[in-house]
């Protein structure tokens, strides 16, 4: 098929509905689009906060395996197109392979894994199309939001390719201005959750690797010149003093940014340089601290020519004094647990409002002031969530076990995603851990590679500590935490399973701790496997009377740690992992939770919450 342009083939269509027209249109999606470059996707802090149009619903779904859609079968991206229809020219009666009219129906946001049986196990390409209508408005830019796309994603508006993607537990946006227009419009994306060496993650986790529009999927209108990024925070230096800044998009330099925050009576105006950053510093003197005890939230108001933004933010201030974590200028003991995305209930990835109060509902039923959000950034709605309930976070960049650590490629990717992370959710109160990195190897590459996010953290977001989960490694009866890459890190994390990867419960009885670095102190995870209504005598493995003991074991262990100042067993709750294939106790889950993935609470959940209720822990013996 000779290509034709996006134009001449509209023409030539115009009085066919859009489901048919898009049967011939998509031809061009890999004739004209994947041939052209399309600009980079944006980071918009505050994307949520934003009037949107909702793409989200039902959309049209082709699993493409061999992803004979984008490659030939030399695997060449296509010049000439595989989509083909028999309408696209007179008197061609090429077969339509390709058809979204025809095809099954996926919901957004999403995995694919949970929607189908047949998909459970699915890791390859899949094709979404979906229809709508729109009117934009004149001196405005639209963007195509997507909240999260695992792992790789190529994005068409009209049939014409707006931008692609790589990593799938960030939001980004496209900018499709010029191509949507007054009334019916589609867009298609293609998506591949297929993991690669080079990837961040790499080829193994420890979870599901669910694929699909996992998150939110919508449009946003903004003025020509508009606020994508803002960092709004209370000053360490005391006297009540919020300070940050504001980049205006598309600004003219010397134009007027106003930021008030009207509870207060704050305001101030400060003009943007030449890169289109304005320096924001006023006096907020009868400002209430944000803490868990009170997750006092203002709203802030960011105004730039005719842009106005409206958030929700608390004002706070975290720090390190030696071996303490200060919080508002006083020290704090994190009473915490590590949360996996996963959907309670219906499994799948967690992604609605509701998914959020679930876990983090269970999280302040424990007795939580802290959760660790593990193994890559959550969804807006989990971080929302946490600025309303009074809940401290660790937020975590997917660096996780081992990756290429000696490939630049690699780097640049899990920079890019640590710059999205921090871009979209640097202005949440709850978030005061920014993590690097889980369970990697204790290597000069993995040092260097991990020191350099933690530098790059840095310069993003000041206001913060940098900290990462770091392996442990073992003298007779003493744990010793002296991993090179401690010297990179505010809070020196570590996970250990006395009890389950190694020894019996009652080990932790005569463990010893070595902590070569002076610096606060978290266990960010401990624990063992339970099939939740298993019983047995507290030797049984995989009975709730097991993982019972394991906590009854670990607590007065690390309670005599004098630089403990804090904890996130593994896990608040079971989630999926081909891990773990015992039949009949874990079937494809990891039992670590201590409540099952239908809610059922374990015994292990009364012991930790009876310890952190009683505030027994982080006062060493």
């Amino acid at each position: 098929m000779k290509h034709l342009s996006l134009r001449v083939l509209a023409r030539s269509i115009a009085l066919i509905p859009i489901r048919t027209a898009l049967a011939v249109l998509v031809v061009v999606l890999i004739s004209s689009a994947i041939a052209s470059a399309a600009p980079a996707p944006i980071v918009i802090t505050g994307a949520d906060r934003r009037p949107a149009t909702s793409l989200n619903g039902d959309w049209a779904s082709i699993v493409d395996p061999y992803f004979s859609g984008l490659f030939s079968f030399h695997h060449e991206e296509k010049k000439d197109g595989w989509f083909r229809n028999y309408k696209a020219k007179p008197g061609d009666s090429s077969p339509t392979e390709y058809d979204f009219a025809t095809a099954p129906k996926l919901k957004v946001p999403s995995d694919w894994n949970t929607q189908r049986d047949s998909l459970l196990y699915y890791e390859g390409p899949v094709w979404y199309e979906h229809d709508f209508n729109y009117q934009p408005r004149q001196h405005t830019r639209i963007y195509l939001h997507i909240g999260a796309a695992n792992y790789r994603s190529w994005f068409w508006v009209n049939g014409e390719k707006v931008c692609e993607h790589e990593g799938g537990y960030t939001s980004f946006n496209c900018d499709v201005t010029a191509v949507v227009h007054a009334g019916a419009n589609f867009v298609v994306a293609a998506v591949d959750n297929t993991r690669h060496e080079d990837g961040v993650p790499t080829l193994e986790t420890d979870w599901w690797n669910y694929g699909g529009l996992t998150r939110t999927v919508s449009l946003l209108e903004v003025p020509e010149a508009f606020v994508d990024q803002y960092d709004i925070h209370l000053s360490r230096t005391g006297n009540d003093v919020i300070e940050g800044w504001v980049h205006v998009e598309g600004a003219q330099s010397g134009a007027k940014v106003e930021v008030e925050i009207p509870e207060l009576s704050a305001k101030t105006a400060a003009q943007v340089d030449k890169d289109g950053r304005a320096a924001i510093h006023m006096a907020a003197p009868s400002l209430e601290r944000w803490s868990p005890e009170s997750p006092k939230l203002y709203k802030v108001q960011v105004r730039a020519g005719q842009d106005a933004i409206e958030d929700l933010i608390g004002f706070r201030t975290v720090e390190t004094r030696g071996t303490e974590i200060l919080l508002n200028g006083k020290p704090i003991f994190l009473r915490g647990i590590a949360i996996h995305a996963e959907a309670p209930y219906r499994t799948g990835r967690a992604n609605t409002d509701k998914d959020a109060e679930t876990l983090l509902g269970w999280a302040k039923e424990l007795g939580c002031n802290f959760v660790r959000l593990a193994h890559y950034p959550h969804d807006e709605s989990m971080l929302r969530a946490a600025d309303r309930m009074g809940l401290l976070v660790w937020s975590e960049n997917p660096v996780y076990w081992a990756l290429q650590f000696d490939n630049p490629k690699v780097l640049a990717k899990a920079e890019q995603q640590l710059d999205e992370e921090i871009g979209t959710s640097r202005n949440h109160a709850a978030i005061i851990l920014w993590s690097m990195a889980n369970e990697t190897p204790n290597t000069a590459p993995r040092t260097r590679f991990i020191t350099t996010l933690a530098e790059r953290a840095r310069s993003l977001d000041s206001t913060r500590l940098i900290t990462a989960a770091l392996l442990v490694r073992a003298e007779g009866t003493t744990k010793i935490v002296d991993d090179a890459l401690g010297k990179a890190l505010d809070v020196v994390g570590v996970n250990e399973y006395i009890g389950w990867y190694e020894q019996k419960p009652e080990t932790a009885d005569i463990t010893a701790w070595r902590i070569d670095y002076q610096k606060p102190l978290i266990v960010s995870e401990f624990g063992g496997d339970a099939k939740a209504g298993l019983h047995g005598d507290a030797s049984d493995r995989w009975t709730e009377e097991y993982q019972a003991d394991i906590f009854r074991h670990q607590l007065p262990m690390l309670n005599k740690i004098p630089q403990l100042r804090g904890m996130s067993p593994w896990v608040l709750m079971d989630f999926r992992s081909p891990n773990r294939p015992l039949v009949g106790i874990q079937d494809e889950f990891n039992r670590k939770g201590l409540i099952s993935d239908q809610g059922q609470k374990k015994q292990a959940f009364f012991i930790l919450q009876k310890a952190y209720n009683e505030n027994t822990i982080g006062k060493p013996e």
